[in-house]
């Protein structure tokens, strides 16, 4: 695979490959919360096998259909989230494109880390306790910035690998030698990226070094940007927004973007039956509801056994 692509290319490659719809470009930033039935976290092992509420069940049979018959090869591909925290046994290292002419502090950094984190962890809560799945929480991990200039990124940076690289659209990209959306056979041999961290890193069997860090997914974060994109490369939202709503407990786009990493589908032309507010019903609710957490977990019950655990 190329070592540069442009954005079309990563959508058509993408789409192609994984069949996820990639672009939200609709999705308002500011939402009122709506009535939705929420997801209270500390429910998570509430249940460990598959008993939807009754009044789930049908729209969650309309919601599956519709993917396996909508998807290109839903079930064989094998580059959703969940593979990548099953292959990387519970750590997710981030790479940020900071696609921007603003500056972003040490300490801005360290906020974006976390809610990288809280938000990813959301996501893994859903799962927690759930049917054999592995992990209550996962550890993210933001290993990289690639950045227009290395004068943006103001204060300490050392523990981060720093690109000034770009694609064929101009837009700073993050080595693609390192990231696991470039190489799903997973052979890293070209990632010289952290031979001598100490911090950050996990192994790679494929390229047989034992500490080399591997971005497994891109925050994309762009200026001027509306909505978002998803998929299993990463995620892309306005830098605007994520950095306005750093500290928010809820980062409503980039939670929905977060399910396109895990397979989620969009719903612009239907709604499944009796749901009206859910996040991934783009702009309908500001969490990730029980029938999100419900048709994450659909997709887990079909996948696991291919993981042997």
């Amino acid at each position: 695979m190329k070592a540069s692509l442009s954005l079309a290319t990563i959508q058509l490659l993408a789409s192609s490959v994984c069949a996820l719809p990639l672009q939200d470009s609709q999705i308002p930033g500011h939402l009122v919360a709506l009535t939705a039935r929420a997801w209270a976290e500390k429910r998570q092992n509430s249940t460990s096998t598959w008993n939807p509420p009754a009044d789930l069940v049908t729209p969650l049979t309309e919601v599956w259909e519709h993917e396996m018959s909508t998807y290109s090869d839903p079930l064989g591909f094998k580059n959703y989230g969940f593979d990548q925290v099953i292959a990387t046994g519970g750590k997710i290292n981030y790479c940020v494109r900071w696609d921007s002419s603003q500056t972003v502090t040490a300490a801005q950094r360290e906020q974006i880390a976390a809610a990288a984190s809280r938000s990813y962890n959301k996501w893994i809560s859903a799962l927690a306790g759930f049917d054999g799945w592995p992990y209550d929480t996962v550890e993210v991990n933001v290993v990289g910035y690639a950045v227009r200039d290395v004068s943006l990124l103001e204060g300490d940076t050392s523990g981060l690998d720093i690109y000034t690289t770009a694609d064929a659209d101009g837009v700073p990209e993050c080595d693609p030698s390192c990231g696991r959306f470039f190489h799903q056979d997973g052979d890293y041999s070209g990632c010289a990226a952290g031979a001598d961290r100490h911090y950050g890193m996990r192994p790679s069997p494929a390229a047989r070094l034992p500490w080399l860090t591997i971005a497994d997914e891109s925050l994309w974060l762009t200026e001027g940007f509306q909505g978002g994109a998803g998929g299993d490369w990463g995620q892309r939202v306005g830098q605007e927004y994520f950095v306005e709503n750093v500290d928010s407990e809820n980062i409503h786009i980039y939670l929905h973007e977060i399910g396109h990493t895990f397979a989620l589908d969009d719903f612009y032309d239907w709604t499944p039956t009796g749901q009206t507010n859910f996040i991934m019903l783009a702009g309908s609710a500001t969490e990730i509801t029980e029938f999100d957490v419900w048709m994450v977990r659909d997709w887990w019950r079909h996948l696991k056994n291919r993981y042997n655990l």
